[in-house]
């Protein structure tokens, strides 16, 4: 997923395979174990239906949601260069939730009924699109190690098991990894810049830790879906691996700018090769996935208000005698 979504929570969800037809059953794990591509027509466990659509669904909302921060920078990022840079990376991040709702309404949940659960805080998204973004340098925070901490995510699951989320994953890394440099460009530059600019950098870096730290999702000891989900391979990395992977990458290239990160027990171990860091607040993480983050209440307003104000165009669209067709992706 995008990040963040893992709850932790009692999930009874494997006493659900139990009652599934065992030679069915059987065989959908062996396909899933030769390495085959799991389609929307194929029989498939209703379990790893709800958790694909789960999944799937929460990681288009982040996609939405997640503009809006880097939205509201579109009019105050420096130069003509970097505004039309931002435009366009705005504009990505909206057409990945285009391609990720596809995907899921291949599971049969309708696009209209997956934005009325955004909308009125039944379906969650990443918890990370919960905080304000105050400065130029938050944004270029946003655009460098969030979306590194997604593209760890999303490459290890565009080798997943169902067929429309990989094949939509594989879209989206591509277009990631230019979002990925031109973020890395803008921290760059305010880094060798100034004493001003290093000094808000830092200051973005500080308040964005945290809330990376989540991103991944709560331990794999706490972690409410990783079993099944790595079981059938909708889930090809843990939270834990991922988060070590993020570590190992991005911390490095951190501090060979010079700057440092907000926990002093942050340091790789010589001898696990692993690194350790000071335990994120995982009751902080909680209650912002659950609605009680800095911009919850702000960022749903927003998309609340977009679905109001265009809604009669949809209307206008739509015909009398149309139904719902689940797309085949």
């Amino acid at each position: 997923m995008y990040g963040g979504g893992g709850i932790v929570e009692k999930f009874e969800g494997l006493k659900e395979v139990s009652a599934e037809d065992p030679i069915k059953l059987a065989e959908f794990e062996a396909r899933i174990d030769r390495g085959e591509k799991i389609e929307p027509s194929d029989w498939m466990p209703e379990l790893y239906r709800k958790q694909l659509i789960r999944m799937i669904e929460q990681h288009a909302h982040s996609e939405i949601i997640g503009a809006l921060p880097e939205g509201t920078w579109i009019t105050r990022a420096p130069g003509f260069k970097r505004k039309m840079a931002l435009m366009a990376k705005v504009q990505d991040e909206v057409g990945h939730a285009q391609l990720l709702y596809s995907a899921a309404e291949t599971l049969g949940k309708p696009r209209e009924q997956m934005i009325e659960d955004l909308i009125t805080g039944k379906s969650k998204y990443s918890n990370i699109f919960n905080y304000p973004a105050f400065t130029w340098a938050d944004c270029t925070v946003i655009s460098w190690l969030v979306d590194a901490g997604a593209i760890v995510n999303q490459l290890a699951n565009s080798r997943g098991s169902f067929g429309p989320y990989c094949r939509a994953l594989e879209r989206i890394c591509a277009e990631e990894s230019f979002h990925l440099k031109y973020g890395h460009d803008s921290v760059v530059h305010l880094a060798t810049g100034t004493p001003i600019q290093r000094e808000m950098i830092q200051a973005a870096l500080n308040r964005w830790w945290p809330p990376i730290m989540h991103f991944f999702g709560p331990p794999d000891k706490m972690s409410a879906h990783t079993e099944v989900l790595m079981r059938w391979k909708v889930k090809m990395s843990s939270n834990d691996d991922c988060r070590q992977q993020f570590l190992d990458m991005y911390v490095p290239k951190i501090w060979e700018l010079g700057l440092s990160l907000p926990d002093p027990n942050l340091r790789k171990d010589s001898e696990s090769g692993l690194w350790l860091f000071t335990e994120p607040d995982w009751e902080e993480f909680k209650r912002v996935i659950n609605g009680d983050g800095p911009c919850n209440a702000e960022r749903l307003s927003v998309r609340r208000t977009v679905e109001s104000r265009g809604k009669w165009v949809k209307d206008a669209l739509k015909r009398a005698e149309a139904k719902y067709v689940r797309p085949y992706a």
